[in-house]
């Protein structure tokens, strides 16, 4: 079916359902049909603010192929010269865009979305985002596109829904750029001597570059999952849940490996396990590589999202740092950054970004690169776990993902923030965050890639933190619309 979903187009990137079970009546969000159009849309728009330059990789998705394709023959109709890069991690599209004469990029990818996800990320040169109003002005043009392609079309679909005919164009063979992308990469850290480390790819494409990359800087890579399979037989490549970390950090053990590193589905996130198999949230991860860059650069601001523990803001300003808060997703923390001219950014679901000796987007095997060399600092017998144990004790949940329609969630979170204005201290740049006092908090917001709310608590001893999900609970029941399950499991 060809169609075009304006749910799919969200705050950062578009992203949808391209594999239906086959009991499911609901046609896909994404197919050929509807990448052609939106490729068309998108190579109308980047022509006329951008140039027609562009560099269009994919994941491993088992749909990856068939919708990279039908976009780029969409982005040549619309008058763009087109270099696919075949498989690719998003940094590296990025990457392309910043250091090789392309106005803008493209992957096809949903990140760490389960296997029937699919999606589009696209950014103009430098590896500035099209998000937000942006993405609604591309998703006018492809609906208008759409009308034009089905008014010429006498197709249809299982549904009775008219198909547009794609062109049989021949579409550019792949010509990788891999190699170009690790070769700067090694440039940009340093190890002071050599980790052994484990490295989850989770059937994903980082299982393509990422064990070569780590060789070459000199570690002892055990590689996990680095074979390429779309259909993640083992886990989620999602390093931001925990139960996606289990099999990393056993195999960490069963190797006595320094640490195991984690990444999701398009490699721009990361995650941690130390020796004794410990997951490590990612804004304890930002604190160390805070406290790292704030030796070089005194009094530098940092930005991270609004879901991150009290210990990095309060780490960040122990450092001689500037905390500075900024609404959840890629696009929103790269544009505060060069808004403020910051160093380094970060989010709690492991997007870590670098303007410090790099381009300022976020990129997984950089963070990862950093955070080795940082760990390959540390004084001879110590460990990568004591590290972490220095810092401050505190009772934080992990990142809750509650169940809740894409055409509900807003409105839901939006009486949400109004409930606990009038009862607390709030900061609503994104959703809300409750400060119920100087060392406990709560938040909850609307997940910009998925039908969910997420949320997050913290407080300095177990029973405060229970109150405070309790007093959060007490408002979410008020909504059937939303599936409280996570909070049980």
């Amino acid at each position: 079916m060809t169609r075009i979903n304006p749910h799919i187009f969200r705050a950062y990137d578009i992203r949808g359902i391209a594999i239906r079970e086959e009991n499911d009546t609901e046609s896909s969000d994404l197919t050929p049909g509807s990448c052609y159009v939106i490729g068309i849309a998108v190579g109308q728009y980047m022509k006329e603010h951008f140039g027609e330059r562009i560099v269009v990789g994919r994941d491993n998705r088992i749909t990856g192929p068939a919708l990279q394709s039908a976009f780029i023959v969409g982005l040549m109709e619309a008058g763009c010269t087109v270099t696919n890069i075949g498989l690719s991690t998003s940094p590296m599209v990025y990457w392309a865009t910043c250091a090789l004469p392309y106005d803008g990029g493209i992957n096809i990818t949903a990140s760490h979305n389960p296997k029937e996800y699919n999606g589009i990320k696209i950014v103009a040169k430098g590896a500035h985002s099209i998000c937000g109003d942006d993405l609604q002005v591309i998703l006018k043009m492809a609906q208008d596109v759409l009308k034009e392609k089905q008014a010429n079309s006498t197709k249809q679909d299982i549904f009775g829904e008219i198909e547009v005919d794609i062109p049989n164009t021949k579409i550019p063979s792949e010509k990788p750029i891999a190699e170009e992308y690790i070769t700067d990469l090694l440039l940009r850290a340093e190890l002071y001597r050599p980790l052994k480390i484990v490295i989850d790819a989770g059937n994903a494409t980082t299982g393509a570059f990422a064990p070569e990359l780590f060789k070459k800087f000199g570690c002892d890579v055990t590689p996990l999952f680095c074979e390429l399979d779309g259909n993640y037989p083992n886990h989620e490549a999602n390093p931001e849940e925990s139960k996606n970390m289990i099999q990393l950090a056993e195999k960490v053990l069963e190797v006595n490996a320094d640490l195991g590193i984690a990444f999701d589905g398009d490699g721009d996130r990361v995650g941690i396990v130390d020796e004794k198999g410990n997951h490590h949230s990612a804004d304890y991860l930002l604190l160390m590589l805070a406290t790292d860059l704030l030796k070089r650069q005194e009094k530098a601001q940092i930005v991270f999202d609004v879901k991150v523990s009290q210990i990095l803001i309060s780490g960040i300003r122990d450092a001689g740092g500037i905390p500075v808060m900024s609404k959840t997703g890629h696009s929103f923390i790269e544009t505060k950054m060069k808004e403020i001219n910051a160093p380094l950014g970060g989010e709690i679901s492991g997007h870590f970004f670098f303007g410090e000796n790099y381009y300022g987007f976020d990129d997984a095997f950089l963070a990862a690169l950093r955070l080795i060399s940082i760990f390959s600092k540390i004084p001879e017998g110590e460990t990568v776990s004591q590290q972490f144990e220095k810092l401050p004790r505190m009772f934080t949940t992990p990142e809750y993902k509650l169940r809740c329609p894409d055409d509900k969630k807003f409105a839901i979170v939006t009486e949400l923030s109004k409930h606990f204005e009038k009862l607390y201290p709030c900061i609503t740049i994104d959703g809300v965050r409750v400060n119920f006092d100087t060392s406990s908090w709560g938040a909850i917001r609307c997940s910009n890639t998925s039908p969910n709310l997420t949320a997050r608590f913290e407080a300095p001893s177990q029973e405060r933190l229970d109150n405070i999900k309790n007093i959060f609970l007490e408002q979410l029941k008020k909504y059937p619309e939303i599936n409280l399950a996570a909070f049980s499991e």
